[in-house]
């Protein structure tokens, strides 16, 4: 198994396999409500990027193509042939690369607050210019503060903190190693794929919570336009995070959509 990553296989060995990677700031704990609503259902593979949870020593370059090798390097130490991929923010935009670079590997992608890389989101790009600024010129510490307190993603989270395990997901914002933003090295340089969704013709299910940030409501919609086989629904009181703001009414919604793929 490659370091970083995670195994879990209550469901024994002739189970369908389901990935599942996080996003910016986070690590494999921000699927634990899925875990344990999928784990005797599906073999699972939860992996860490670099630079983040039990690959927080693993250096860049950080960009979405190293990102993806590094997910690629762990589908193929696990011995995975063929799965399901459910990936949050930074997690989409890897499952896209490597579903074009490898489609007989996906069996279906689940994406939550999809990234298109590519293509420029403002309000993100603004938001990671801020992290990295404050990185490298107040400390890590402050840039993870400020990162959760101001981020638009999470208000939601900070507006119903309780039900919406706000403390828990702050504690892992705190652990983020901080390294993607204190990289100053290149990164590989990757072209719009938004010509190319039309050769995935695999089931997707895309969601975003309704109080989603723009940016993220105008990919969704790009995607499921051109994607042969989405299918689009945004989580009610929901925000950035719906799988963990809300993971009753997420996990509902991809229970219904894999059924009849496993």
């Amino acid at each position: 198994m490659l370091a970083g990553c995670e195994t879990i296989s209550d469901a024994g060995d002739g189970a369908p396999w389901l990935v599942m990677v996080h996003g910016m700031s986070q690590d494999r704990r921000v699927f634990s409500a899925q875990v344990e609503a999928f784990r005797r259902r599906c073999r699972i593979l939860l992996v860490d990027l670099p630079g983040h949870g039990l690959s927080a020593d693993i250096p860049g370059p950080f960009g979405h193509a190293e990102l993806a090798g590094h997910v690629a390097a762990a589908l193929a130490a696990a011995g995975i042939d063929a799965c399901h991929y459910w990936g949050t923010h930074t997690g989409t935009a890897i499952a896209l690369l490597l579903a074009l670079e490898a489609p007989a590997r996906f069996r279906s992608l689940v994406l939550e607050g999809a990234v298109l890389p590519g293509q420029a989101m403002p309000s993100v790009d603004a938001a990671l210019q801020q992290a990295r600024t404050l990185a490298r010129t107040a400390g890590v510490a402050e840039a993870r503060w400020r990162w959760f307190d101001e981020a638009d993603w999470f208000q939601v989270m900070r507006e119903d903190p309780g039900p919406c395990r706000a403390a828990a997901h702050r504690a892992i914002v705190e652990d983020f190693s901080g390294a993607p933003w204190l990289y100053d090295g290149p990164a590989a340089s990757v072209p719009s794929i938004e010509g190319r969704l039309a050769e995935l013709d695999l089931p997707v299910l895309l969601y975003n919570g309704a109080r989603d940030l723009p940016d993220f409501i105008a990919t969704a919609g790009r995607l499921a336009a051109r994607l042969p086989r989405a299918r689009w629904v945004r989580i009610p009181d929901a925000g950035g995070f719906p799988a963990w703001e809300r993971p009753d009414r997420v996990n509902r919604e991809v229970a219904e959509f894999l059924a009849p793929l496993f």
